[in-house]
């Protein structure tokens, strides 16, 4: 099964029993509409270490990384916007259902990452957003770099979530490589073929220690 496919499905699965229907149908349209990079570099970044690595379990882990990114990108879109300013009782009311969603999103994200050894590293990528936001108000600073301070955080916690689950630390080398790549672009993430490079299991394979595997099971 293709990455993004293996990663929409997993994420899509995560939400099926949100309900009430209008606020299911939110989710459903953000991950229909969302690149699927964080998810499948985390499949990435755990197949290069561990060829034999069951992939629908670190789907789950994908899912994780990517429920959180997609309720913070809503969350970072609804503050710029504030769309409850203009007077418009529609748009207000759909803001209000939007900012329920960024809610679930990453509280789901939370959970399947919860058990997981990338927990606290999920935890600080929330809290740094909020303190880029914060800093995001303040004349003269550089909106367009603390916006994207979230894909970064986000693509380091994703080869994270998928060598952890291979039993490998992913160092601090690794996590700057993955944040470097979603440096490279402005605005919305491009689908996972275009956001990582052929490389990318290579890269991963030697910033993580080169012939690294995960432990044998005792």
């Amino acid at each position: 099964m293709d990455n993004a496919v293996r990663a929409r499905r997993a994420a899509r699965d995560a939400l099926a029993d949100i309900e009430p229907e209008r606020l299911g149908q939110v989710l459903r349209d953000r991950l229909t509409d969302a690149s699927m990079a964080p998810s499948v570099l985390a499949l990435v970044s755990a197949h290069a270490l561990d060829p034999t690595v069951d992939l629908d379990h670190v789907a789950e882990r994908g899912a994780g990384v990517q429920l959180i990114y997609e309720g913070l990108r809503l969350t970072r879109t609804l503050t710029h916007t504030e769309p409850w300013t203009d007077g418009d009782d529609e748009a207000a009311r759909q803001a209000d259902l939007n900012i329920l969603a960024a809610d679930v999103l990453v509280s789901r994200g939370f959970y399947l990452l919860a058990r997981t050894e990338t927990a606290e590293r999920a935890v600080e990528v929330v809290r740094a957003f909020g303190r880029d936001q914060t800093r995001r108000r303040d004349a003269g600073a550089d909106r367009a770099a603390l916006d994207r301070n979230l894909e970064a955080d986000v693509f380091a916690l994703s080869v994270a979530a998928g060598t952890t689950a291979v039993g490998i630390d992913p160092g601090d080398d690794l996590l700057e490589y993955a944040a470097d790549l979603a440096r490279e672009f402005d605005g919305d993430l491009p689908p996972p073929e275009a956001a990582l490079p052929e490389t990318t299991a290579d890269r991963v394979l030697a910033l993580a220690g080169g012939d690294a595997a995960p432990p044998a099971d005792p």
